[in-house]
């Protein structure tokens, strides 16, 4: 603890080093009675810490000190973003070691002083890529993972696959609980262009930013977003007037309770809990979607999840004890890390 203590104020030492001597220069053009900003140029030993580069190799080795995961791609996410970039390898080799400027050293210091406090990169920045759409990320709303993206890719596949499965309309009608973000609809929206999607949560914070990623992607014409809790009883009632739907896809909080607290403290301290607790063995949320869509879905539609790599075997056990939902587990499909993480579900009978 000592040890720390001494690196983390020899770090505010060095930055007051390097900053004060820039920022008081702001605006000033020396004179009789003040010095040139010239004359006030930190210690060439410093100067390397100025540019984009120094910056990053700075804050991944204070990150790596903090034992603050994956160091070095938090210091790049957050130095390219103050440069106006989304990664630092796309930004011009110019900029990797011109010198900054003092509003960018202090936004740099700001921002990873978020991170420090173990923030995760999404939120200190705003802004997400998922499925190369750029959407707006904002606390406690859940962040899309990468596997997430294997979903939509899966769906899109199936859809390709079975043109006779989808609406007469030219595109599917999709159900999506739990929209979050938005991610998963918006996603499929961008890329079935005849399709549209209900997007229903029960958090209001999901519903806002779900509305504010579809007018930035300029979707909003083809997404209906509700706030709804489909565990509530007869909350599929108010989703029959948009009719029988072609898919119902949802990546559901699926963590069993016991491992909440196993999880990362960027996850625990700033995201949402009930986006991500599934109860007991993780399938409170998912039993109510496989309950709900045999009342919403086609003849032959389909269900597409995202789950605990345990679920495969209880989702399957669930359905084989309910044959009057007429749901059948056609397909499990492994992530990339090769754990089974998706399922798909098809309505077998009227």
């Amino acid at each position: 603890m000592g040890a720390l203590r001494k690196a983390l104020s020899w770090d505010v030492k060095l930055w007051g080093r390097v900053l004060r001597p820039l920022l008081s220069c702001q605006g000033r053009t020396g004179g009789s009675r003040g010095r040139t900003c010239s004359s006030r140029q930190p210690h060439p030993a410093l100067a390397g810490l100025l540019s984009a580069t120094g910056q990053v190799s700075h804050w991944t080795e204070v990150f790596e000190k903090r034992g603050i995961p994956e160091a070095r791609e938090s210091s790049e996410y957050i130095v390219a973003h103050v440069l106006g970039a989304k990664t630092f390898q796309s930004l011009k080799p110019v900029l990797w070691t011109q010198p900054l400027t003092p509003w960018q050293l202090q936004r740099i210091q700001e921002l990873c002083s978020h991170r420090l406090q173990r923030m995760p990169v999404q939120y200190i920045l705003g802004e997400w890529d998922f499925q190369g759409l750029n959407l707006k990320m904002a606390p406690p709303v859940f962040i899309p993972r990468p596997e997430t993206e294997e979903l939509v890719e899966w769906v899109l596949e199936e859809v390709a696959q079975r043109p006779c499965a989808v609406g007469a309309q030219g595109g599917p009608l999709i159900l999506e609980v739990g929209c979050g973000s938005g991610a998963i609809a918006l996603s499929l929206l961008s890329q079935l262009l005849e399709s549209r999607v209900i997007a229903v949560d029960r958090e209001e914070a999901a519903i806002c930013l779900t509305h504010e990623n579809a007018q930035r992607l300029q979707l909003q014409d083809r997404i209906w977003i509700v706030p709804l809790d489909v565990t509530l009883e007869g909350s599929w009632t108010h989703l029959l007037p948009w009719g029988p739907v072609d898919l119902v896809v949802s990546n559901p909080p699926y963590v069993f309770h016991q491992d909440m607290e196993q999880l990362a403290p960027e996850i625990l301290s700033y995201e949402d809990a009930a986006a991500l607790d599934g109860g007991k063995e993780g399938m409170d949320l998912i039993t109510h979607i496989l309950s709900l869509a045999p009342r919403l879905l086609k003849d032959s539609g389909s269900i597409f999840l995202e789950v605990d790599p345990r679920h495969p075997e209880l989702v399957s056990s669930w359905l084989q004890s309910r044959p009057g939902l007429s749901l059948s587990l056609v397909a499990v499909r492994r992530d990339f890390c090769g754990r089974p993480r998706f399922l798909h579900i098809r309505r077998s009978g009227p």
